[in-house]
């Protein structure tokens, strides 16, 4: 059975941690996928606070042990800790997908809304989301929905379109970006989770993607927040001029 907020108040006699310390962990837990990992100023950037208030929280979070100081000031979570955040990140994409799907929101609504709910619905009320849908496995931008037992895939297999080769065929995956603009210029562009892509040409400032017929250019920036699962017999990954390959860093969802 999944043990997260509900073993976390026998936890050192400890009430549930409250919502902007579930904030932290799950924040934590999602700059785990950035090279960098989880730094005091990465959480400040993330939450909207001042490094201080960060330092001030970790405290909090490490007394309770449910996060831990790293070499090079990184932040990691305890288990405890992760499993905490991974359920959180289950309530989220699980709303994500309620709302997208069953009340009409966009894909570009969702994550507010979601961001809102997540830290107040019930156990039941998560298994009853996750029947009447299906239990999906995915949210309606590609992230991975923790399983009830708050497993968290891992999408290493993904590569972003920035570091695909000239003639590399694709299956955009996951769309890892929040901004509303951002995710309206995906929608028209028509790179939605799902769709095929093949790279006609990779620039310093952009990639060339053919796409239902269709050429254009995107934007390096984007192209580096479409993560997508190449076709046998592509071209391999290859960084553009002048940079290192590497992933992303993963936006808050």
């Amino acid at each position: 059975m999944k043990q997260g907020l509900e073993e976390a108040e026998g936890r050192k006699g400890s009430p549930v941690p409250s919502q902007a310390q579930q904030d932290y962990l799950k924040q934590i837990l999602l700059l785990d996928e950035n090279p960098r990992g989880a730094t005091t100023q990465l959480l400040a950037d993330r939450i909207g606070v001042r490094p201080a208030s960060v330092t001030g929280m970790l405290k909090k979070l490490a007394e309770e042990g449910l996060v831990e100081r790293a070499p090079y000031r990184r932040v990691r979570l305890t288990e405890a800790g992760r499993r905490i955040a991974v359920e959180i990140v289950r309530h989220h994409r699980l709303l994500e997908v309620f709302l997208f799907r069953m009340l009409g929101y966009r894909w570009d609504e969702v994550h507010e809304e979601a961001e809102a709910l997540e830290h107040v619905i019930s156990e039941r009320f998560e298994q009853r989301v996750a029947e009447v849908l299906s239990h999906p496995e995915r949210d309606p931008h590609g992230d991975p929905i923790p399983t009830p037992e708050l497993a968290l895939g891992e999408d290493r297999h993904l590569v972003p379109l920035a570091r695909l080769g000239r003639a590399s065929r694709a299956i955009i995956r996951r769309v890892t970006l929040q901004d509303q603009d951002a995710l309206n210029l995906v929608e028209r562009l028509g790179l939605l989770p799902g769709t095929e892509v093949e790279v006609a040409d990779s620039h310093p400032d952009g990639v060339s993607l053919l796409v239902a017929g269709s050429r254009f250019l995107v934007p390096r920036l984007l192209a580096s927040h479409l993560l997508a699962e190449t076709l046998s017999g592509s071209a391999s990954s290859d960084p553009p001029p002048g940079r290192k390959a590497g992933r992303p860093g993963i936006h808050e969802r």
